[in-house]
């Protein structure tokens, strides 16, 4: 007798099912707002915008939407996922409730999106702290990536235009914490911009940057311990200035487009002075050389500013630009950071690609689209992303190890926050039953045991 092969089993389908509770993994989510104090901070941060008799805190009706935002949700509405499961999330607000508390929020303008960010600058600190060697600071730097993205619009929004690349939207400027090869990252900010916005706008970088760096703990603002990198849309004059400025306290490494005076120099660049490029783990990149561009090249440009070309070879089949010389591939950068190998700086450099990775992160968490129409009601938007991208990005930090702290939101939501379980009630005890066939159940109770051990946050 033949099998068919290829057939799915066929089961009977009921309605009736009890005390059974999907998307149950999420309560990491959860328990990471209560072990870290979120839900505490942004309450309080939030109660002016509390009426007399509410029924729902501002703060918590906030948190709802960002978990339905880390949990894969593009819009307000998205909310009714976290509403139907009050055992894990609790009493949720209704739709109209959340629009009327995001219309209110978004007519009080800049006070309410820096209530939002304080609370968040206040948690990330703690959970920094609680966070030890894996926080991003272990090695005492902090680097913070900037860099525009766009995000289309299939309808009239306020704001939206066409941008750059012949699409129509918005084009917002972010800023993201880099968490280095054992992690991924977490936004210090996104300014929110016309699609028609430039992308190398000196003012914009300069107040995404001051964004990011109010989210710091203050111990970063001295000392050089905080790395700004940018690609070559922050190359301008106003924007490399101002980080000058700042240089007692701040490096930088910022891309730098090639002029034709600086292609002159590079040209002019004995072979005696290209150092080989290096890689992640210190093997010399076959076919990469840098080199450091001095003399009058730098007038008008900050004191004690480096300017490093990398040349290489081109991978096959690749369209060398104009700007490139003699079958190489041409790209620069300048940094301030004095008295390390210029190899080590141009590694350093491009890292800074990890920030797509986190570009990525952001467009599968709430970033895809702007789901409402007025520039200030998107703009708490941006900011219920950010707290939702925060999330995931510190429940890793606090509760994963080995490769699952690298693993990405839709990854997690996969594999961890989509397992179900049963809800069984004895005495006073309301006890999750995980699927114990689920392949990272253990996973996720040997998190939830970590997060149970951190202090409680008072």
């Amino acid at each position: 007798m033949k099998h068919p092969i290829g057939s799915y089993p066929h089961v009977r389908v009921q309605d009736d099912g009890r005390q059974v509770v999907t998307q149950a993994g999420s309560v990491l989510l959860v328990e990471t707002v209560r072990s870290i104090g979120l839900d505490r901070a942004v309450s309080a941060a939030l109660a002016p915008w509390r009426k007399p008799r509410a029924v729902h805190d501002p703060g918590k009706m906030l948190l709802d939407v960002a978990l339905a935002v880390a949990l894969g949700g593009d819009c307000l509405a998205d909310v009714a996922m976290l509403r139907c499961e009050p055992a894990v999330f609790g009493p949720v607000a209704s739709d109209p409730t959340i629009s009327r508390l995001i219309g209110t929020l978004a007519a009080s303008g800049e006070e309410a999106l820096q209530a939002i960010r304080s609370a968040r600058s206040e948690v990330r600190g703690r959970v920094w702290s609680l966070a030890g060697k894996n926080a991003p600071d272990a090695d005492g730097q902090v680097t913070v990536d900037l860099d525009g993205v766009l995000v289309i619009a299939h309808s009239d929004k306020e704001d939206a235009a066409a941008t750059w690349k012949k699409t129509y939207g918005h084009h917002p400027l972010t800023a993201f914490i880099d968490h280095g090869p054992g992690g991924t990252g977490e936004p210090a900010a996104a300014l929110l911009r016309p699609g028609n916005a430039g992308s190398n706008t000196a003012a914009d970088h300069i107040t995404t940057a001051q964004l990011a760096l109010a989210q710091l703990p203050k111990k970063y603002r001295r000392g050089r311990q905080t790395l700004i990198r940018t690609d070559s849309a922050g190359g301008t004059h106003d924007f490399v200035s101002w980080l000058a400025k700042r240089g007692r306290w701040l490096s930088y490494s910022v891309g730098m487009v090639i002029t034709d005076t600086i292609h002159r120099h590079l040209l002019q660049i004995p072979a005696s002075a290209w150092t080989t490029a290096v890689e992640t783990d210190g093997t010399v990149r076959d076919g990469a050389w840098v080199a450091e561009l001095t003399g009058r090249l730098l007038d008008g440009w900050p004191k004690g500013m480096r300017l490093i070309v990398r040349k290489e070879r081109p991978h096959p089949g690749a369209q060398l630009r104009i700007t490139d010389a003699d079958g190489m591939r041409i790209t620069c950068f300048a940094t301030n950071t004095p008295d390390q190998p210029i190899s080590e700086l141009e590694l350093r450099h491009r890292l800074r690609a990890r920030a797509e990775d986190r570009i990525r992160a952001a467009r599968s968490t709430g970033l895809r689209n702007l789901p409402l129409h007025h520039t200030t009601q998107n703009k708490v938007w941006l900011e219920i992303v950010q707290i939702a991208l925060d999330l995931l990005a510190w429940m890793p930090m606090l509760a994963l190890t080995g490769k699952a702290r690298l693993w990405e939101p839709r990854r997690l939501r996969f594999r961890l926050f989509s397992a179900a379980a049963q809800l069984v009630t004895t005495g006073r005890r309301r006890i999750l039953r995980l699927t114990k066939h689920w392949p990272w159940t253990g996973e996720i109770t040997t998190a939830l045991g970590r997060l149970a051990l951190l202090p409680n946050p008072g």
